[in-house]
């Protein structure tokens, strides 16, 4: 972490200890092919599974869950249920269900959802034919208290499978447009809006795909939290123009033993004032693979105006 960001951290941290100011997390998970019975070649969760899947989600103390790779309706409340005997309650829940027929993104949550916007019919043309983005977004607005309130879009784009109609990482950066479209018309209304975009992006930091959603430059370029491993690295890197050498990886990908950051959670300038960098990381359980092929990050928020 940088001198500026450790800084910011501290005087954040002393804002909470002055004022009890509330504080709330926020998390993303993609919990790989949560299915409630076998669709397809995409077999059921298993029971071991799905309660490795439950134990990342309590070591986030999350409030605000963006999930990925989402069974149907009848898996996230079977989820939701699982999770509110546990003692980890979310009352609150969006589902969207839009091009791909098997795995969905969602949101669950101990807040209020006070608005709803879900993009399942979006498409584009490439090279002439009509693509759809497989999973759509979910934009919701959530009621921290009676003075906060934020908006929270859950992605998950095109993954690096090849598919036999188009160039899988072009169909990405399709969709990744798409995306930052949905960003900016939410600045169009509410040019201060605290935003969050969550989820699983498919694609590492330097890709065309990321440096679309997040615009760095433009006027309402988004900031990467960057999460990692709490395990006590905090050294700068040698060549100042690069970020610390922290474990930040949050996927493995088996075919080519690769371990990658693809999953994101990125701040609107609104949104980051808020942000409490030092309470914002990735959760480690033993066996996280057993419940997914991704691990869980998490980042924490001041739910005061600053």
């Amino acid at each position: 972490m940088s001198a500026a960001r450790v800084t910011l951290a501290l005087i954040l941290f002393a804002n909470v200890l002055a004022h009890g100011a509330e504080t709330f997390r926020v998390a993303t998970y993609n919990v790989q092919n949560y299915l409630a019975s076998a669709i397809g070649t995409r077999p059921a969760k298993t029971d071991a599974a799905k309660a490795k899947i439950r134990e990342g989600i309590r070591a986030t103390k999350a409030d605000v869950l963006a999930l990925q790779e989402m069974g149907g309706t009848n898996a996230l409340l079977e989820l939701r249920d699982r999770l509110k005997r546990e003692g980890c309650d979310y009352p609150h829940w969006e589902h969207i269900s839009a091009w791909d027929t098997n795995i969905h993104v969602a949101v669950l949550s101990k807040f209020p959802i006070v608005f709803r916007r879900p993009h399942t019919n979006d498409s584009f043309l490439l090279f002439g034919k009509r693509h759809f983005v497989k999973r759509g977004f979910a934009e919701v607005e959530i009621r921290v208290n009676d003075k906060y309130k934020f908006t929270l879009l859950t992605a998950h784009l095109k993954s690096k499978l090849t598919v036999w109609d188009a160039d899988e990482q072009e169909l990405r950066d399709e969709e990744a447009a798409v995306l930052r479209e949905k960003i900016e018309s939410i600045f169009s209304t509410h040019p201060n809006a605290n935003v969050i975009v969550a989820g699983d992006l498919n694609d590492t930091r330097d890709s065309k795909p990321i440096r679309t959603i997040i615009a760095a430059g433009r006027k309402h370029s988004l900031i990467d939290t960057r999460p990692a491993e709490q395990n006590g690295d905090n050294q700068p890197n040698q060549n100042p123009r690069y970020p610390p050498p922290q474990i930040t990886w949050t996927h493995y990908y088996g075919v080519k033993d690769q371990f990658s950051r693809i999953d994101y959670i990125l701040l609107s300038r609104g949104m980051a004032r808020e942000w409490m960098s030092n309470e914002t990381f990735i959760v480690k359980v033993p066996n996280w693979g057993i419940g997914s092929d991704h691990r869980p990050i998490v980042a924490t928020f001041i739910a005061e105006e600053k």
